[in-house]
């Protein structure tokens, strides 16, 4: 999360000394792994994602993550373009570069010492634990699981509790808010990174940059204004998951509940496509959403005007000015419709203000 993500600030001996414990587990290079992990990130699921299931196949990724990520480190490029700010001194170009093996012996002879000859088995479950558990994650997290944010990728959640691969688990929260030190966003999800964090935190010895923006509201406030502008944009996520859970899904049960049984089966299918992103639906998905959208009217509305909320923010080069007049012909097209979730979504997103207001 320092390295990488940098999303943390850790005090020189902390630093230091989980860049000699990497070396002991993994052998692994900072730059070598910061590099690829950021590649991932800013090329994810495209044909150049070091790793993407998406691309590469599941099976690939869980069988040869090892493989795939030796590959990558030998691109230059990347390590060129990606590793830029991490270690760059005396002792990660003369020892843990040049004598990378050097770490994993040091651990294989410090288990025997520890443990005796079980600590031989010790050591090799430790050098399996990254490769396999890498594996897990690069491959499900972006397959299978639940997901709290429609980010423009398939990451997926693959448990609450992220106790086994250091937080990572929580993959969907990750790439959603890829510069955060902390993962879980939810009460009842556990980040043990972010616990271990708060642990350095109490002692000065670590201070977290960003965290996962926290919805904030002026009641009283009842206008779209900049203010309102630059909160939808830091909330984004989260506006487009309140969407669907407050405007989709009830006007989706709705008519669900007018409809016959076979109809019930084919909203069934559209369901999770109503709130996906649209880069991430198939041709053939498509087509089946559009043509059950044709059966519903309301449905059709609320999905349209989905897209053009999702739109208003993706203007990159509109000024303050248009982007409010955007929100503000929005709000007044959603009102219009009389549909009572849309208009209760547009009361309460004109409360809006940013984190810092």
């Amino acid at each position: 999360r320092c390295q990488s993500n940098r999303a943390l600030y850790l005090q020189p001996m902390v630093s230091n000394f989980f860049r000699f414990w990497i070396l002991l587990t993994t052998r692994m290079i900072t730059k070598d792994w910061a590099a690829i992990h950021r590649k991932h990130h800013a090329r994810v699921e495209m044909g150049d994602d070091p790793h993407s299931p998406q691309v590469k196949g599941l099976a690939a990724v869980m069988l040869r993550g090892n493989e795939l990520y030796r590959k990558e480190r030998c691109n230059q490029d990347t390590l060129n373009r990606y590793g830029e700010g991490t270690p760059d001194d005396w002792i990660e170009h003369q020892l843990y570069t040049k004598h990378s093996m050097l770490g994993i012996m040091i651990m294989l002879m410090l288990n025997v010492l520890f443990f005796g000859p079980i600590g031989m088995t010790i050591w090799a479950a430790q050098m399996a634990w990254i490769p396999i558990f890498g594996g897990v994650i690069n491959g499900i997290g972006h397959f299978g699981g639940y997901r709290n944010y429609e980010c423009a990728d398939a990451s997926r959640n693959i448990y609450p509790l992220a106790i086994l691969i250091g937080g990572e688990e929580l993959h969907n929260n990750h790439h959603t808010f890829g510069t955060s030190a902390k993962f879980s966003v939810k009460w009842w999800e556990v980040d043990i990174g972010w616990f271990l964090i708060r642990m350095l935190q109490i002692f000065k010895l670590a201070k977290p940059k960003r965290t996962p923006p926290k919805v904030k509201t002026s009641p009283g406030k009842s206008a779209v204004d900049s203010d309102t502008i630059r909160a939808i944009i830091t909330y984004r996520f989260q506006v487009m998951s309140r969407y669907g859970k407050e405007v989709i899904f009830p006007v989706l049960r709705d008519e669900y509940q007018r409809t016959n049984i076979m109809s019930k089966t084919l909203l069934r299918r559209v369901q999770k496509l109503l709130i996906r992103d649209s880069s991430l639906i198939n041709p053939e998905n498509k087509k089946q959403l559009e043509t059950e959208l044709q059966k519903y009217q309301s449905l059709q509305i609320v999905y349209q005007l989905r897209l053009k909320l999702q739109n208003i923010w993706s203007r990159s080069t509109a000024t303050q000015k248009e982007l409010i007049e955007a929100l503000q012909e929005w709000c007044q097209q959603a009102e219009a419709t009389g549909i009572e979730y849309l208009c209760q979504f547009v009361r309460q997103i004109k409360t809006y203000v940013p984190q810092h207001a």
